[in-house]
């Protein structure tokens, strides 16, 4: 008898160690390269700061810019560290300073390029990173939002000012910017070309497109004359063919890499590059705007977060149909 006492006692001090000791699953980089680098491992569970939020992640979102730093093109900050700036879940714990969120709050975040920390059971997010999931969503759909809507909303709205009756040309339209910026452009009042390969033009249609360009085909500056508004979201030398068909005075807005000051100048266009940053009023706006089903979230494929390397060899494609996310706990463990 005393040595079941004796070992149950020790289980459970056990178990109260690692408990205390505060592990999660997470995807981990130790260095920089391809994306057999992305390790799913135990790593130490994050507290949150007084003007912060733990968050239990549901989902996180892949984008192209995780693969970018994955692979030391953009390197973030300090090694080992864990990626992904879009989450989904609900709020864990709150910092002392914490005053518009709540523990058990149904939130979504973008985190910041320099903290990131996504891939993971638990992250961090500053409050003014996250606001209320949209109550229409599931959680992988809340994932795939934060990082590409606010980087279409801070090009279209914060920066091109694109207003009712304009005229926008949206380069790569099908993936996760640009999605997101057809959707804006139209609830915005615009007319709205939009790009995109032959498998994605009834995709571009459905999102509102008013009329869908199959760039494998069709040559955009056939088709596009003097609008208001290019959003260019890809590479390529799509940006360099762009400025022919912007009106005067109008804006070229780039999220792959400014415009050149030269080619503006020559034809009396406006332009600049676009790099997104977290904002939680962005995220009420998204949030709005989707409970009003005047914007959805695409998502075209869901892996678990221990399978992170094949959403990475995905994402390296520059083929993917809206977004992909990474499914970390299951919605009902945490309530929805």
């Amino acid at each position: 008898m005393k040595t079941k006492l004796g070992f149950a006692i020790a289980t459970l001090m056990a178990t109260s160690a690692l408990v205390q000791s505060g592990t999660m699953k997470a995807i981990v980089v130790h260095q920089y390269g391809g994306p057999e680098v992305l390790k799913y491992e135990d790593a130490p569970r994050p507290e949150p700061k007084e003007d912060e939020i733990l968050i239990r992640v549901m989902a996180a979102g892949v984008n192209p810019v995780d693969a970018y730093i994955r692979s030391g093109r953009f390197p973030a900050g300090k090694l080992p560290y864990i990626p992904g700036m879009d989450v989904a879940g609900t709020v864990e714990k709150t910092g002392a300073k914490v005053t518009k969120l709540k523990v058990g709050d149904p939130v979504y975040a973008y985190l910041s390029f320099g903290e990131q920390g996504g891939y993971a059971q638990f992250a961090i997010a500053k409050e003014n990173e996250a606001g209320l999931k949209p109550k229409t969503t599931s959680y992988e759909e809340a994932a795939a939002v934060p990082l590409a809507a606010t980087t279409a909303w801070q090009a279209l709205v914060d920066t091109a000012k694109l207003d009712k009756g304009q005229t926008i040309l949206i380069h790569g339209a099908s993936g996760g910017v640009g999605h997101f910026a057809v959707q804006i452009a139209k609830a915005r009042g615009a007319k709205v070309l939009a790009t995109a390969s032959t498998a994605n033009q009834g995709l571009l249609t459905q999102l509102g497109a008013d009329e869908a360009i199959d760039y494998t085909k069709t040559k955009f500056e056939d088709v596009a004359k003097d609008v208001d508004v290019v959003l260019n979201a890809v590479r390529g030398n799509t940006l360099e063919r762009s400025y022919g068909v912007v009106k005067k005075d109008g804006i070229i807005v780039s999220i792959t890499g400014p415009p050149d000051p030269a080619e503006l100048e020559k034809h009396g266009i406006r332009g600049t590059g676009v790099m997104a940053h977290p904002d939680a009023q962005v995220l009420l706006e998204m949030a709005t705007l989707i409970d009003q089903k005047k914007i959805r979230p695409v998502v075209s494929q869901v892996f678990p977060l221990a399978e992170a390397s094949k959403a990475h060899q995905q994402i390296e494609t520059r083929h993917t149909r809206g977004k992909i996310v990474l499914k970390v706990e299951e919605a009902g463990k945490a309530g929805k």
